[in-house]
């Protein structure tokens, strides 16, 4: 193992699982168990499968009017967002591009932020340039696990009673054993589920209770990034980056109406007026899925051709693999808008070779959140 990479406080469970460990954002991070990625994917599908994502970031942003502050960076409406509850969002740039999305959660005097992993040093750094009023705290002594599936509520209920009464994106604060856990009804499979953050000491010991029960079982990056896909979520730096407008991501409808045109706190963040304008005119370009016909998986950079004759380089994958919910090859990419209704045939270059792929609506997977 590389000696710069930083280690959660799960690093010793997953060792002891018989995880394999590969860097990942700077970490050490379980890629698979020894079930592997398909029963991994296929387990959490239909059972409760635990993730250790702790290489997020978790920070604190506490001070007068912080809600209306944020805005100044987010195009969401955070200063509506209720006690208790969550909100995805994400950073813009001035050519409104995403420097990150994030999970934006109001608990009453402060916000609760959740960053990517890779992003979360430049994160700190541009909340704290631009939000000088705010205390900005990075929460460098707690764990962050998931807990995803079927069978998560009757798992998680059963160590921590009262989680089962919350719905998707509620926040609370819970007792267990005498810590705070700080949980979130969220995830990143498109299954119900919960996000948990828990004190670092206690991280193994909740870890191993949640592991003891016969539904769950440990679930490492490679099912974590096939579930996502299916669910049709995006990849900071892959689906989504500084280039990507939200719309064009297909993320408009986390742009509440108060931060639109004509609403009450319309724009005010970077880059509104290209977002603004994509938002009435439509982005030259879209976020599509894409269902490869036959079983070869069209990955990340597969270059994408129209129709015509002689065929056009028009886009790329961004995302692209096995579903195994699905039972065949998918992928995301980008086309150009005039050319991303659903139902059209494209080509995907793979391996020298041009082979057929449909545009198709996502998810791929209907998500199962309990609302």
């Amino acid at each position: 193992m590389p000696e710069n990479l930083r280690l959660t406080p799960l690093y010793d469970l997953h060792v002891a699982l018989g995880a394999k460990m590969v860097p990942f954002a700077g970490y050490s991070m379980p890629v698979q168990y020894p079930m592997g990625v398909m029963g991994e994917h296929t387990h959490t599908r239909s059972h409760a499968g635990l993730f250790d994502v702790s290489h997020m970031g978790q920070v604190i942003l506490r001070g007068p009017s912080g809600a209306l502050a944020l805005e100044r960076l987010v195009p969401v409406d955070v200063a509506g967002l209720a006690e208790g509850r969550q909100r995805y969002a994400m950073f813009t740039n001035d050519k409104g591009g995403i420097l990150d999305d994030l999970m934006v959660a109001n608990r009453g005097d402060h916000l609760f932020l959740v960053v990517n992993a890779a992003c979360k040093a430049a994160d700190l750094a541009h909340l704290r340039a631009h939000l000088p009023e705010l205390e900005v705290r990075e929460i460098t002594d707690r764990a962050l696990l998931a807990l995803q599936g079927p069978g998560a509520e009757a798992v998680l209920n059963a160590l921590v009673p009262g989680v089962a009464a919350m719905r998707f994106m509620d926040v609370a604060t819970f007792d267990w054993q005498g810590h705070a856990l700080w949980i979130s009804r969220s995830g990143y499979t498109g299954e119900d589920g919960y996000e948990i953050s828990v004190p670092d000491t206690q991280a193994e010991p909740l870890a191993r209770a949640l592991l003891d029960q016969p539904d769950v079982a440990p679930i490492g990056l490679g099912a974590r990034d096939s579930l996502r896909l299916e669910a049709g979520l995006c990849l900071y730096g892959h689906d989504i980056d500084e280039h990507t407008s939200p719309v064009m991501a297909g993320l408009s409808w986390a742009i509440q109406k108060a931060r639109r045109a004509g609403g009450a706190r319309e724009g005010g963040f970077p880059g509104a007026d290209r977002v603004l304008q994509e938002l009435a005119d439509g982005p030259l370009a879209r976020r599509v899925g894409l269902r490869p016909e036959g079983r070869a998986p069209m990955r990340e950079g597969t270059v994408l051709w129209d129709a015509a004759e002689g065929g056009r380089n028009i886009g790329a994958v961004t995302s692209g693999g096995f579903g195994p919910s699905i039972g065949a090859p998918i992928a995301m990419g980008y086309v150009p808008a005039t050319s991303a209704e659903p139902g059209t045939r494209l080509w995907g270059e793979v391996r020298g070779k041009r082979l057929p792929v449909m545009i198709c609506d996502l998810p791929f997977r209907t998500s199962t959140y309990k609302r």
